[in-house]
C-alpha cells in the first residue's frame, strides 16, 4: 500500500471502503468475459503455509536480489513456506517521495528495479527459493502508476481523469496516478504484465495491492488467464464488510485466495493499549467470520511494511504481550500468518520507506520461537489454513468473562488454545480430559490437575497427535 496520511490510514484499516462501492460497481458493469463456471482454489501447496513478506531494499546491506538470494536457505530453515516479494519493478522519478521513491509508484510492468539488479538475478532468486521447497508471490500495484510510466504519455486513456480532463491521483499519493478500468485495452495491458511474470519467471502468484480499489471482474478474468499457465496463489490487501463494501463477495469468487485480517490488527494493538476491551474483540470475531467465506485465508500479523513504517514497530504496538497475539496468530480459524523482514530478528525500528535503511542483523533470540510456531502449524493438521483447517469449538469459561479458550480438531491432530485478556488472575476449571495433551507453550499459567490460574495477559497452548 502506497502510504497516507494519518486519518486515511486508520479509515483504510478498519475496512472502510464505502468511498469506493460506488466506484467499483460502475467499473465492474463495464468488464466483460470475467463470469465463467471454473473455481480456483488456492493450491494445495499453500494449505499449511507460513508467509514471508521480503523488503528487499532493506532486507540487506546490498539491498540487492542476489543478496538477498543467500538468506534464502535461513527463511526456509525458520519455516516459511512463501515468501511475498515487495515490489520489484522500477520506481517513478517524477513526483518521487524522499530520495529513492516509493516501492509502489512503478515506472514499467515489465522490469526489475535496477537498484535490485537484473531480470536474470530474479530469476536466479526465483529458482533457488523453488529448489529450497518455497514459493514465490510478487507485489502487484494494479490501482495506479508512477507520473513517468510511458502509458502517461502513450496511453492517456488509461487513466482517470478530473472535469478538466487532468489526470487525477488518490487520496495523498501525490507520486502515482490512477487508472481507469472502464478502459478495456489497459485491463488486457496489465493481464499481459501479470501473465509474463507467471510464464517467463516462474513466480507462484501476486499480493495485490490496494485490491479493492481495482474492479472485481479484472481479478477474475486475470485469475483465469493465470491458471492457464500454473496454479497461483492470490492474495488481496483488502478485507470484507458486508455493511460497508456489499460487493466484496465477489473478490472471492476465482479471485482471491486469501484478505488482510486488518480490522483485526488494527483492534489487537488498540486491545494492548488498553483502549478496546475483551468485548470487543468477541464482537469482531463473529462478525468478521460471519463475512468471510471459509476458503478464504485471513492474513494475520504483528507487523509489516505499512504497520512498522508507519505505525510502529511490535514492541510499541504489543509491548510484552506479543506473544499471546502471536499465538492467536497462528491458530485462530483460517489464518495464514504472515512474518515480516526483520521481525524474526527483533527489529525495534520503523525502517524509512523512501530511503535505504538496511536491518540490523545478528539478534537469534526470537529464532526459536518462529521455528517453534512455524513447525506447530505444519506438525498440526487441524491449523490448516482455510478450509483444510480443523473445526474450532470456543469453550466457555464460566469463572470468567475474559478468558479467550478454543479447540481445533483435525483428522490428525487438536490444539487447545487458552489467552487471558484481563488484567488479574483469572481461574478456568475444565472439565476436558487433558490426558494425552502436551504442553506446547505458555506463559503466566499454572496448571493444576484440570484448573488453569491465569496471570494477566498470559496464555497456553496443548498439543495432542490422534
Amino acid at each position: 500500500m502506497t502510504p497516507m496520511n494519518k486519518t486515511l490510514t486508520k479509515l483504510f484499516i478498519a475496512g472502510l471502503f464505502s468511498l469506493f462501492t460506488v466506484q467499483c460497481q460502475t467499473q465492474n458493469s463495464e468488464i466483460e468475459g470475467a463470469n465463467n463456471n471454473d473455481i480456483f482454489y488456492a493450491p494445495e501447496w499453500s494449505k499449511n503455509a507460513v508467509i514471508y513478506e521480503v523488503n528487499i531494499r532493506q532486507h540487506t546491506s546490498e539491498g540487492t536480489f542476489a543478496a538477498f538470494t543467500k538468506d534464502i536457505p535461513r527463511i526456509k530453515e525458520l519455516g516459511a513456506d512463501i515468501l511475498w516479494l515487495m515490489p520489484i519493478h522500477p520506481i517513478g522519478v517524477k513526483n518521487r517521495k524522499g530520495g529513492l521513491g516509493s516501492y509502489y509508484s512503478v515506472q514499467n510492468y515489465n522490469a526489475v528495479n535496477p537498484e535490485y539488479g537484473t531480470l536474470e538475478e530474479f530469476k536466479t532468486l526465483i529458482k533457488v527459493a523453488h529448489d529450497n521447497g518455497l514459493k514465490v508471490i510478487i507485489d502487484w500495484v494494479a490501482n495506479h502508476s508512477a507520473w513517468d510510466n510511458p502509458w502517461i504519455n502513450q496511453k492517456p486513456e488509461f487513466y482517470k481523469k478530473d472535469s478538466a480532463g487532468k489526470i487525477i491521483t488518490q487520496f495523498d499519493w501525490t507520486d502515482v496516478a490512477k487508472f481507469d478500468y472502464s478502459n478495456k485495452e489497459l485491463q488486457d495491458s496489465m493481464s499481459a504484465a501479470m501473465e509474463y511474470w507467471v510464464k517467463d519467471c516462474d513466480i507462484d502468484g501476486y499480493r495485490c495491492d490496494v485490491a479493492f480499489l481495482v474492479p472485481a471482474k479484472f481479478w477474475q478474468q486475470t485469475r483465469k488467464k493465470l491458471e492457464e499457465i500454473k496454479p497461483v496463489f492470490m492474495l488481496a490487501e483488502m478485507e470484507a464488510q458486508t455493511d460497508i463494501n456489499p460487493n466484496f463477495q465477489e473478490y472471492f469468487q476465482n479471485a482471491f485466495n486469501a484478505n488482510y485480517a486488518w480490522g483485526y490488527h488494527f483492534l489487537s494493538h488498540e486491545i494492548a493499549h488498553g483502549n478496546k476491551t475483551y468485548s470487543d474483540f468477541l464482537l469482531h470475531m463473529k462478525n468478521n467470520y460471519a463475512e468471510i467465506p471459509s476458503d478464504v485465508y485471513k492474513m494475520h500479523f504483528l507487523t509489516n511494511h505499512d504497520e512498522n513504517s508507519w505505525n510502529g514497530t511490535v514492541k510499541e504496538k504489543y509491548g510484552n504481550q506479543w506473544k499471546k497475539w502471536s499465538i492467536l496468530n497462528y491458530t485462530l480459524p483460517q489464518s495464514f500468518p504472515l512474518i515480516y523482514s526483520g521481525e524474526e530478528a527483533n527489529n525495534q525500528r520503523r525502517l524509512e520507506f523512501f530511503e535505504k535503511d538496511p536491518i540490523t542483523w545478528g539478534d537469534t533470540s526470537l529464532y526459536s520461537w518462529y521455528r517453534s510456531m512455524n513447525n506447530l502449524k505444519h506438525e498440526m493438521d487441524c491449523l490448516a489454513n482455510g478450509k483444510w483447517g480443523g473445526k474450532t469449538e470456543v469453550i466457555s469459561a464460566d469463572t470468567s468473562d475474559n478468558l479467550y479458550i478454543f479447540s481445533r480438531k483435525g483428522s490428525t491432530s487438536e490444539v487447545f488454545v487458552a489467552v487471558s485478556f484481563s488484567q488479574k488472575v483469572e481461574v478456568f476449571k475444565s472439565k476436558l480430559d487433558f490426558s494425552n495433551f502436551k504442553e506446547f507453550t505458555s506463559e503466566g499459567v499454572e496448571i493444576s490437575n484440570d484448573k488453569f490460574t491465569f496471570q494477566p495477559n498470559s496464555y497456553v497452548v496443548l498439543t495432542k497427535k490422534n
